[in-house]
């Protein structure tokens, strides 16, 4: 697949369990007044949910959109600590990630659970981000890609294109996140291709080559324009670097460059 003019580029900050209100605040200040402001590059930050409110009145009529880390399968109920979709587009959320590996791994978000919870987004009118890749055991074995050809079959299957329009796919090799190492930008390419490869086999070609699909996994300053000048790469899901608003905008810089220089 090569890029096509009609994909979006998007720079996404996770930021996990990391900030207060006051700590959103102070970012989103230091943030807005440097990073570069584009209709290229879509840029998107997912605070934790007790700075989802702070963060959606303080970027109201800027170019910054607001994600969620996670949402609940049902609609609302007796689920004590959890947050349902409702609650999150209330906030100003557009986006929200479903399947990110911490999700998987950590608490236990198996195949299933992932795709009630894309289904939700989409219920709600929320844009899924989901996520995929392998640990390192299964890199190791050569597992990469019937593991992505498995989370991908039970997130999307059976899903038309129009239920689908607003999904992002991020590819998150769960070796890499966290840990100071990077896929190569060949494997991150390689990886994604296969994807895109999938959503066209077994969706629609036209679908796929619109369809973004970020990287993530230890992506910073130093990295990001490598890995997203890549031709299947439209953009990074960043971690660590994007509790810094100077490192952050640094990457959102580096998503300008690759997407204007398509």
């Amino acid at each position: 697949m090569t890029t096509t003019p009609d994909r979006r580029t998007i720079v996404a900050g996770n930021w996990k369990m990391n900030k207060t209100p006051d700590e959103t605040d102070a970012f989103l200040d230091a943030f807005t007044a440097s990073a570069p402001t584009t209709p290229s590059v879509e840029v998107l930050l997912i605070p934790p949910f007790t700075s989802l409110d702070r963060a959606g009145r303080r970027s109201a009529g800027t170019r910054v959109r607001l994600g969620a880390q996670d949402v609940h399968e049902a609609e609302s109920g007796a689920f004590t600590g959890a947050v349902s979709g409702a609650m999150l587009a209330a906030c100003g959320c557009t986006y929200v990630l479903v399947g990110h590996s911490e999700r998987r791994h950590v608490f236990g978000d198996d195949d299933a659970i992932v795709r009630c919870k894309l289904e939700r987004a989409l219920a709600v009118g929320l844009a899924p981000i989901l996520c995929v890749g392998e640990t390192l055991d299964e890199r190791r074995a050569d597992e990469t890609k019937a593991v992505l050809v498995r989370q991908l079959s039970q997130g999307l299957a059976g899903l038309s294109v129009d239920a689908l329009a607003d999904l992002v796919i991020a590819y998150e090799p769960v070796w890499a996140i966290g840990t100071g190492e990077t896929a190569t930008p060949e494997q991150a390419q390689g990886a994604i291709a296969r994807i895109r490869a999938w959503v066209a086999a077994e969706i629609e070609p036209a679908f796929a080559d619109r369809l973004p699909i970020l990287y993530g996994g230890s992506v910073k300053p130093a990295n990001a324009l490598d890995l997203l000048s890549q031709p299947d790469i439209d953009g990074a899901l960043v971690g660590g670097a994007s509790l810094d608003p100077d490192a952050f905008a640094d990457i959102v810089r580096a998503g300008i460059s690759a997407a204007e220089g398509r």
